[in-house]
């Protein structure tokens, strides 16, 4: 095919891992794992969790890069183009492009929170209140939808820009200079945290194993957790990392490519609670999950800490680049999308886009204030809710699912074309062929199960 000749590649195996690295590496490291690790007994939570990024994790990633990388095209064309004859699959390449579209519509909003709070904290906003005061700025912030749409549209462009730029010269190079940007300031953030008269208390909350905490908490909801935050940290199922395996070379086998992206996804989360769990007992302070934690409570430790105003700019500069990055990685996903199935130049594609992306933004925006009294999934929830909910709760696990049976049965791709895929190459991991049904039916299986615990857990049936 004329598009896979003409295909732009990554300048770098490193270009490759620290992208689909970006693209895995988000908000939900920071907000969700450390908590939910502090809540399930720490380090026997974290063995639980690294299990299932074994077991369930890697190997639909390994599945998503051989589609990528086989096809040399987006996921829209994907699966049309591995088995041209087999149409019934086609479908879903635009279903999973609409999955990115989804996630971005309230993910830039987000991350414009992330950027404000940067500047509101470089300029000494939390510089003297109290507690009560801090939540009050936030609250304050949701409140104001014109704010919001400008640090919404700054997201976009500044992760836009490095699309249209080009693969190369921009995605792949500016995405590097922040991801090395966000291990430092993470490795820094966390010393800092370590070194905090009291946090020693913090350290053993989240790193020693504590099975009563566990127990308390139910060790069923642990096992739980711990294959939902596997599976859904890693963005798997919408074909924003297969995008990446269709820029890579064909040197390296992909499960230890794939083994490589997830290793450095995980030290994030791991460092996050490192810098987390330490202030919050220095402080006396409560780790909370979800937004609070980022925009409340943690600006509220930075306000107590000796040199608070340095170390809090820091840490929401590591949050800018760990949100951008994220944003980065699927806009590509989008243009690539525009350029592969609709021929669109990348410029183009960039700045329609982008428009197109200011208006989507919109309804998680206005779900905070103007449209506060539209509550989709019951009393105290809001469109940014029901928009998580469709991707998270059901194109991400559909996909994932998909993928699954697509590489292992006949029917699809089949497990004899995505095994070559996957360990062509030589150097790497190869792809555990013994387990093929492991593969074939348990993967599968435990992929409808998470997607039905999914809307268990949401509307409590």
């Amino acid at each position: 095919m004329s598009n896979s000749q003409k295909r732009e590649v990554l300048g770098s195996r490193l270009g490759f891992i620290l992208l689909s690295a970006g693209c895995a590496i988000g908000l939900g490291n920071v907000w969700r794992f450390p908590f939910i690790t502090g809540r399930y007994g720490g380090a026997a939570f974290v063995l639980i969790y690294l299990l299932f990024l074994v077991i369930l994790g890697l190997p639909v990633m390994v599945m998503e890069l051989a589609i990528g990388r086989a096809s040399k095209q987006n996921i829209g064309l994907s699966l049309k183009t591995l088995t041209p004859e087999k149409k019934g699959w086609h479908w879903y390449g635009h279903v999973a492009i609409a999955g990115n579209y989804v996630l971005m519509s309230f993910y830039v909003m987000v991350s414009g929170w992330v950027l404000s709070y940067l500047f509101k904290t470089l300029g000494g906003t939390f510089v003297g209140l109290d507690a009560a005061g801090v939540g009050g700025v936030f609250g304050e912030m949701l409140g104001k939808p014109g704010n919001m749409i400008f640090w919404g549209v700054l997201a976009i462009i500044l992760g836009m820009i490095p699309v249209g730029i080009g693969l190369q010269k921009g995605v792949e190079q500016i995405t590097k200079y922040m991801m090395v940007g966000l291990l430092l300031l993470l490795i820094i953030l966390a010393g800092n945290s370590i070194a905090l008269k009291g946090g020693g208390e913090g350290l053993k909350f989240y790193l020693v194993p504590n099975f009563s905490r566990m127990a308390e908490a139910g060790v069923g909801n642990a096992i739980y957790a711990a294959m939902n935050q596997a599976f859904f940290t890693l963005s798997l199922g919408i074909g924003s990392i297969s995008i990446f395996g269709s820029y890579t070379s064909d040197k390296h086998r992909l499960t230890g490519e794939a083994i490589r992206i997830i290793s450095l996804d995980t030290f994030v989360a791991l460092l996050a609670g490192l810098i987390i769990f330490p202030a919050a007992f220095a402080f006396n302070v409560e780790a909370g999950a979800g937004p609070s934690l980022l925009f409340i409570t943690l600006p509220n430790i930075f306000n107590q800490m000796r040199g608070g105003l340095f170390w809090g700019t820091l840490f929401f500069l590591f949050m800018s680049f760990a949100a951008l990055s994220t944003v980065i990685a699927v806009f590509e996903n989008i243009v690539s999308y525009w350029i592969d199935v609709h021929g669109v130049s990348r410029r183009k594609a960039a700045i329609y886009n982008g428009l197109a992306m200011v208006g989507l933004s919109l309804p998680a925006i206005l779900g905070f204030n103007v449209l506060s009294s539209f509550q989709p999934l019951g009393p105290g929830s809001g469109i940014l809710d029901l928009e998580d909910f469709i991707i998270s709760s059901n194109i991400l696990p559909i996909g994932a699912f998909i993928f699954s049976i697509y590489t292992s049965w006949r029917y699809g791709w089949g497990w004899d074309n995505f095994i070559a895929e996957a360990d062509k190459g030589t150097e790497g991991a190869e792809f555990p062929k013994i387990l093929k049904p492991y593969f074939q039916y348990v993967l599968p299986l435990i992929i409808f199960v998470l997607w039905i615990l999914g809307y268990v857990d949401i509307f409590g049936a």
